[in-house]
């Protein structure tokens, strides 16, 4: 076990950490932004008109992409969902709604490819002490499996991850059954695991799940955006470990 510290807050007693991945290790904004205004345009072809609510909807002004909304937390799943009800309010059945925002997303994602978004600075780093100090380390996201163990290979950071977990299936984020599941699989109990994460989502989901901290980061200076945290950090380094 080992005593982590952030900022004035110290977690004594934790065996492993939990990260989000989208926002915390991973800048995928630029990411995200492109695939939400592409699968808009593909939408919008077929439905003109529906683009600049379903943009909103999907959290894009511009070059911006708003780390609290749709296309930055939410699983794909949910997103297709989403965009799914926009359509559906043009008139046309759930099935057909569904398959419509389905197949535009896929048809987005194939269109810019699979570029790999870069790691956050500090990440590896952050990583890579961690694992040193004996603590058991995994993604939990709300990505797909499949992409979190894309990210994992894409940066080589097998051999300082214990669990590489995403969402295929309900429930999703703030579930805390994710995050409980997460610690089984790990062989840890919540009481002694941390949760980092960029969203409020992934501070609910460990609060209900009782881990032993929420530590927010916040590479914008937005604690607004993790709220519910008990510590938010705006670097992945303010992450230290006392003892071990």
């Amino acid at each position: 076990m080992a005593t982590i510290k952030c900022g004035n807050k110290t977690f004594p007693d934790i065996q492993a950490i939990l990260f989000d991945k989208n926002g915390t290790l991973e800048d995928s904004e630029s990411y995200l932004r492109s695939l939400g205004q592409r699968g808009v345009r593909i939408i919008d072809a077929q439905i003109p008109g529906i683009g600049e609510p379903l943009l909103m909807a999907f959290g894009i002004n511009g070059d911006r992409l708003d780390p609290a909304g749709l296309m930055a937390v939410a699983s794909r799943r949910e997103t297709e969902t989403a965009a799914a009800a926009y359509i559906a309010e043009t008139g046309r059945g759930w099935f057909e709604s569904l398959t419509i925002a389905r197949q535009a997303l896929a048809e987005a994602e194939q269109y810019i490819g699979k570029t790999p978004s870069p790691l956050y600075v500090g990440s590896l780093e952050i990583l890579k002490s961690l694992s040193s100090a004996g603590l058991k380390l995994g993604i939990l996201s709300a990505a797909t499996t499949k992409e979190v163990q894309k990210f994992v290979i894409t940066h080589e950071l097998r051999d300082y991850l214990q669990l590489e977990m995403g969402v295929d299936e309900d429930p999703s984020k703030p579930d805390p059954i994710l995050f409980l599941q997460a610690c089984q699989t790990l062989a840890v109990e919540p009481r002694t695991t941390l949760m980092v994460g960029d969203s409020v989502g992934d501070m609910q989901m460990a609060r209900d799940a009782k881990a032993a901290g929420c530590i927010g980061i916040t590479w914008i200076g937005n604690s607004g955006n993790v709220q519910g945290a008990d510590v938010v950090i705006n670097q992945l380094d303010e992450i230290q470990v006392l003892e071990a």
